[in-house]
Order: structure tokens, then sequence, then C-alpha cells
């Protein structure tokens, strides 16, 4: 049995992230990159991070640089790194010929278009077909022949006959019979290493004692494992992921919406909630109402504690989530992105930033409770912002149709301009005054309010809306019943 241990006990720990750049930052690798980083800082260990770029055909600069700006804005820096494995391929090279002079390896001069043919009969029998060892037993003639000839070799592991058992921290027990294992390339015949080969020789060469990673891995592992041995190194230790599902309960996906972690930031989410979603997906059972800074997460972080059930992600509980951490937040932590989203609509004036901050910032406090994304207080802040409104018809015909407003609204008018103090309660004084001495709902003046100030029916606190509007602009927007009424009314 290749029963093999690890013995990294008394080590400090090391982990590292390693995606590969033929894709954004998804979901799925941001919880990766997440888990490893609190393990580490949970533990005063190193965290490392690796790109895997040696498939140049779909790995791209683009996507290493989203992938990077991803981690910042999430807040998860790396120790060492970012280290490329397409620098690195000499040493992978090195490394494959040595695993052959040891005997763990051998050369396979099998031609992809002969190995295709191969599977094609093997399957036309109705059968199963593996690497059938054909160049471990060439003859030395055979072998000096194909070297004359310069075909092309791959290099190929040696899978020794054995059980090979390991405890992983999450799944525990795993148990795999080498027999179901084929001889698998460690080097291709164009010099480039496979994932088995340069994520081995990478781990060991930086010391790694945690692997952390996908459930989807687990499959790879007992390969790896083969391949530490035959280094002889111990392997680390392994803790694999579940994966996460869409609703429909298959993995996640862009046909589920969700294609990369700086989507998020571009759909107005902040980075602690979705640090917050991503815990919360194998971690924190029942711990959803808590949001958490990283430095609480450091604290309270567990491997032991990670599910093996496969979460789901959950838009409307992120959404949920996001607003909740937007209502607790002041206003001079929303500002800075409050302020990028202003930019992005065109709606920012640099005297909000200066003259008009203390306004601005008590905009920021009447709007976050109404805003579950950022980029909502762009749409709840143009009426501020903005002289021309966009008027919602409904809401015009549903609260401005009633023929008394033209003189209720004419009269408070009157009333606002005579105003010294144009406060919340004060306006709430007047407005309420107002509607007793002409024996009316309160309610018809704030709906009707409502609607001329903002543009639509449903909103923040009308008092408070009034005071910010101030009264000039106040009284401006009531002047446009007339003009409403005869729009989509009459």
């Amino acid at each position: 049995m290749l029963y093999l241990k690890h013995s990294f006990e008394m080590e400090r720990i090391r982990v590292r992230f390693a995606p590969s750049p033929t894709g954004h930052l998804h979901v799925g690798a941001a919880r990766t990159a997440l888990f490893n980083w609190l393990f580490a800082r949970r533990h005063g260990g190193t965290f490392i991070l690796r790109i895997e770029d040696t498939d140049f055909t779909r790995s791209s600069e683009e996507m290493t640089s989203g992938i990077i700006e991803g981690l910042k804005w999430l807040g998860l820096d790396w120790d060492e790194g970012p280290i490329y494995q397409s620098q690195r391929l000499s040493l992978y090279a090195k490394e494959a010929e040595s695993l052959v002079h040891k005997g763990y390896a051998y050369y396979c001069y099998c031609l992809p278009q002969e190995l295709q043919e191969r599977k094609r009969e093997a399957s036309s029998r109705g059968t199963y077909w593996e690497y059938d060892r054909l160049c471990l037993n060439l003859s030395s003639s055979e072998r000096e022949k194909f070297e004359r000839e310069g075909r092309p070799r791959a290099i190929r592991f040696r899978v020794p006959e054995g059980i090979i058992e390991y405890h992983d921290l999450i799944h525990g027990k795993i148990t795999v019979d080498c027999k179901n294992i084929e001889d698998f390339v460690l080097l291709r015949s164009d010099g480039f290493p496979t994932y088995h080969l340069s994520v081995v020789v990478d781990d060991i060469e930086q010391n790694i004692t945690h692997v952390i990673r996908g459930d989807d891995h687990i499959s790879n592992t007992p390969k790896q494992i083969l391949l530490y041995q035959a280094f002889g190194h111990p392997h680390p230790v392994f803790a694999h992921l579940a994966l996460i599902l869409g609703p429909d309960r298959k993995k996640l996906s862009k046909r589920h919406g969700v294609t990369s972690v700086l989507q998020f930031r571009e759909e107005g989410y902040l980075p602690v909630a979705i640090l917050n979603f991503l815990a919360q997906m194998s971690w924190l059972p029942g711990d959803e109402e808590n949001v958490y800074t990283l430095e609480e997460m450091v604290e309270k972080f567990s491997l032991e504690k990670l599910s093996k059930a496969n979460p789901i992600f959950n838009r409307e509980k992120l959404d949920w989530l996001n607003g909740k951490i937007i209502s607790r937040m002041n206003a001079d932590e929303l500002a800075p992105y409050v302020k990028v989203q202003l930019e992005r609509e065109g709606l920012w004036r640099e005297e909000l930033a200066e003259e008009k901050r203390s306004w601005f910032f008590k905009l920021i406090d009447l709007l976050k409770e109404r805003s579950r994304r950022i980029r909502d207080f762009a749409s709840n802040a143009e009426p501020f912002l903005l002289d021309h409104l966009e008027y919602d018809p409904e809401g015009v015909k549903r609260h401005l149709n009633d023929e008394r407003l033209e003189i209720l609204l004419t009269r408070l008018r009157n009333d606002f301009q005579e105003l010294e103090e144009f406060s919340s309660s004060e306006l709430e004084k007047i407005i309420r005054k107002r509607a007793e001495k002409e024996g009316v709902n309160a309610a018809l003046l704030i709906h009707a309010l409502r609607v001329l100030l903002l543009g639509r029916p449903s909103g923040p606190g009308i008092f408070q809306v009034l005071e910010l509007m101030g009264k000039e602009k106040t009284l401006e927007r009531m002047g446009r019943l007339q003009e409403l009424r005869a729009k989509f009314i009459s």
C-alpha cells in the first residue's frame, strides 16, 4: 500500500492560490483564494500567488491582470509572488527528465493520431481505452530508431501497483487503487508540462504544506501523490472544497449570470459583502445574520469547520447581504464608492467633495436604506442632482389626479416660501398643519410632493427629501403641477 503521510505539523504553514489565466477570477476561485488566505493568516503562515499560465493558447495578460485586480479589490494580499509558471518551463523539463533517469517515467513516442486511432478501435469494440504502455515495452533498437528519425516524444509517468490512501481534511479518508490510473503524461512532446508535473514541482520547491482547492481536483490528487513519492517528498495536507452550484444545482457557470468577481464590483457590490457571501458558502453555518471583517474571519476560521455539502449560489441572498451592509455603513465610508458610481453615470460634481460635502453625506444617509447596491445610489440620487426629471406616468395619474391639489399645493407652496428654517422637522409641522386646516389627509399632500420632487411614487421620507432638495428646487418642482396634469392626465 502506498500510504503517504504528510509531516508538516511542526512547520510553518505555506499555502498557495494558483489560478489559470484562461478565464476571469470567478466565484469559486475567489472562495478558494479567500479560504487559503484566511488559513494562512489564522496560523501566521505564508500566502503565495502562483499564476499557472502554461496554456499559452488560452492564457492572456488581460485575464492575469483581472485576477490580480480582483484579489486586490477583495483585500486578499499575498506574501510571495506572483510566480509565473510560464517562466519556469526549463525547470519542469529538467525534473521530468530526472524521473526518467530514476525509472519512474519513460519516453513515449506515440503520435497523437496513433493514440486517437487506438481509442477509436476500443470504442468500436465497446471497451474503454487507456494508455497500453506500448512505449514502455519498446526495445532499445526501436527507441534508437525513433530518436534517429527525430520522432517527437513525450514523457509518461510509470504508475506502480498498489493502493493510495490519504486523509482529506474535508472529505476524510480517500482510497484509490493504482490499477485505475493510466500512465499519465508529464511532459508533452512540445516541451510543455502537464498540470500534474508543474503543480507538484512548484509545490515542492515552494514548500507548500496545505493544498486547499475545489473538489473537482480530487481525481487529480492520486496522480500527484505518486509524483511526490517519486520525487522523495512528503505530500501536503489536502482539503478539497465543495463546488458551488447554481440554483439549478448544476456547476456554477456563465449561464447563471456569473462571470467574474470584477463583474460584482461593476454591478455595485461591496468587497466586504462578496467576502461574507463567499465565506457563508461552506462556512459560517447559521451565522448569516452577522457581517464580519476579514480580521474577524481570520479569528474564526478553521478548515475542519468547512462543509462538504455543495453550496447554492443565491443572488437574492447576496443582494440582501449587500443592502444590509450598506445600511450599516457611515456616509464617510460609503462616499468613495458612491463617488465612483456617480462619476460613471456623469452625475458627479466636485462641489460634492468640497463646499457641499456635508450635504452629500446627508444625501448618502438618506438613500442608503433604499440602496441594495452602490449603483442604486446613482438612480436614487438623480432627482437631487439633476434639474431635468423623468416622471413616472402612472405615479402622476395616481397621486396628482385630485382636483383639490391645485389649491392645496398653491397654499402649501406659500407656506414653504415663508419658512426661514427649511428643515425636515419644520416642514413636517407645516404639511400636517396645512392638511388639518384644509380637512384632508396629510398623505394626499405627501404622495403628491413625492411625485413632484422625485418623479416617482416611492422614495425616502418626504420631510428629509424636502430638506435636502432645498427651498428653491422644491418650490420650482411644486410649480410643475399643472404642466404634469396636462401632459399625463387630461
